[in-house]
């Protein structure tokens, strides 16, 4: 297996450069593609979606097609398999109970000073769309990271947009877990063409306020070219890993859990990061042989990462390995060192830190309450994971008594005639209270 190895040290800024910007080079690169479906959709709504559906999905609807039905919900109640409804079901009261407590008060004051009170109004966004990949399976773990934020704040319109099975439906683990978490209103359609459609509204699909959801090169593209037209949330495309490590970590969790986003698809990054050649060499020296108990098409996907976006990045010391972590700001952060809440005081930008050999990616991805919407290409650095705020505005708000508007109001004043605003010092000079 071919496995890029990154010494550090040695790399040209050209090289890391390279590193750090992993999937974001191919997202810039697909603007362009999908530039017409974007225009399309936006001019001939339902007819552009199921020609799109048709051409990427291979699957023929017809814009009556496109919502899911009430018969379709039951049918996934039915048919999903009991012992997938009950982790579900865990999971989901997991995810709540971590998003209800993010909660904040509607209304919330302070006393400035005397008669001077400020404060805050917290009201839910109006409609927002979330998008749930499919790829070549199903995601009803998205499903629940967008749907359980949304429903939690309030949101009073909520759609979903997802790609259609080749039935022509929406997988039963997807539709039953949309139903628990309360949201019905779900259209099978995806892509960048299921971005233009929350957009701009076609005769069937609503347009929305705000659209969020993980999503491919094409998806992410969309975002990117659609952002004022919609607010696009956290970016959150191609996934994206690092595990931490030291001489002390076991290279058999290491190999274990390096493979984890590296199997998601062959736009993925995956990096072990370690100043402990012997550790690196233990790793690489496990991995054929987990990568051979996978299925051909997520060893395909794993090869193309460790070609690609993937690897071992060598460092001289933990400290140096912090401060490339920091750098990359990864999607998923695994800290396996010997210390990793010493390690976490120095961790400023990622995803999601996840400490010790007990917290693998995995449950974070599925069932421990964290929500798995998490930025990547590097904007951890200024942008955070899904949480109910990403559903929820608030309205500063404001009110001054008698004693505290002559407290302010010379003051006031005297920096409107400074600024050059003599409206608005009249406003105050002029008042008669």
């Amino acid at each position: 297996m071919n496995i890029n190895q990154y010494v550090l040290s040695g790399l040209s800024p050209e090289e890391k450069a390279k590193i750090l910007r992993r999937s974001e080079l191919d997202i810039e690169q697909f603007q362009e593609v999908v530039r017409p479906v974007i225009r399309d959709v936006a001019a001939r709504g339902d007819a552009a979606l199921c020609e799109y559906t048709e051409k990427f999905d291979r699957v023929r609807l017809s814009p009556e097609r496109l919502k899911v039905t009430e018969e379709e919900f039951a049918k996934a109640r039915e048919s999903l398999a009991p012992e997938i409804q009950e982790v579900i079901r865990i999971s989901h009261a997991n995810i709540k109970k971590f998003h209800e407590a993010q909660m904040p008060e509607d209304i919330w004051f302070t006393q400035i000073s005397p008669g001077v009170l400020a404060g805050e109004k917290v009201t839910p966004i109006g409609s927002v769309g979330l998008y749930v990949p499919r790829g070549k399976g199903s995601f009803p773990s998205v499903m629940l990271m967008l749907c359980v934020p949304a429903v939690t704040a309030r949101v009073p319109g909520i759609i979903v947009c997802t790609p259609p099975t080749p039935e022509g439906g929406v997988d039963d683990a997807s539709l039953f877990t949309a139903e628990l978490c309360g949201v019905k209103e779900v259209y099978k359609v995806g892509g960048s063409q299921a971005i233009a459609a929350m957009a701009y509204g076609t005769g069937t699909v609503p347009r929305v306020l705000k659209a969020l959801g993980p999503g491919n090169a094409y998806v992410s593209a969309a975002k990117r070219l659609l952002y004022g037209r919609l607010d696009v949330g956290t970016p959150a495309g191609p996934s994206e890993s690092i595990i931490l490590c030291d001489a002390s970590t076991d290279p058999a969790l290491a190999a274990l859990d390096l493979l984890i986003e590296a199997e998601h698809g062959p736009d993925s990054s995956a990096l072990l990061v370690t100043d402990s050649r012997e550790l690196a060499a233990g790793v690489a020296k496990r991995l054929p042989a987990l990568v051979a108990d996978l299925p051909a098409e997520r060893q395909k996907f794993i090869a193309n990462v460790f070609a690609n976006y993937g690897g071992f990045v060598l460092t001289d010391s933990l400290e140096a390995s912090i401060a490339f972590v920091n750098d990359f700001a990864p999607e998923h952060l695994e800290v396996l060192v010997a210390d990793p809440v010493s390690a976490l005081e120095k961790i400023r930008n990622a995803g999601e830190i996840l400490l010790g050999p007990h917290t693998p990616i995995t449950i974070g991805n599925f069932s421990l309450g964290v929500n798995a919407i998490l930025p990547t290409g590097g904007f951890a650095k200024t942008f955070s994971c899904v949480t109910v705020w990403d559903f929820l505005k608030r309205t500063s708000i404001a009110r001054c008594s008698p004693e505290g508007y002559a407290g302010l109001r010379d003051v006031a004043r005297r920096f409107a005639e400074y600024e050059g605003f003599p409206a608005h010092a009249a406003a105050l000079a002029k008042r008669g209270i």
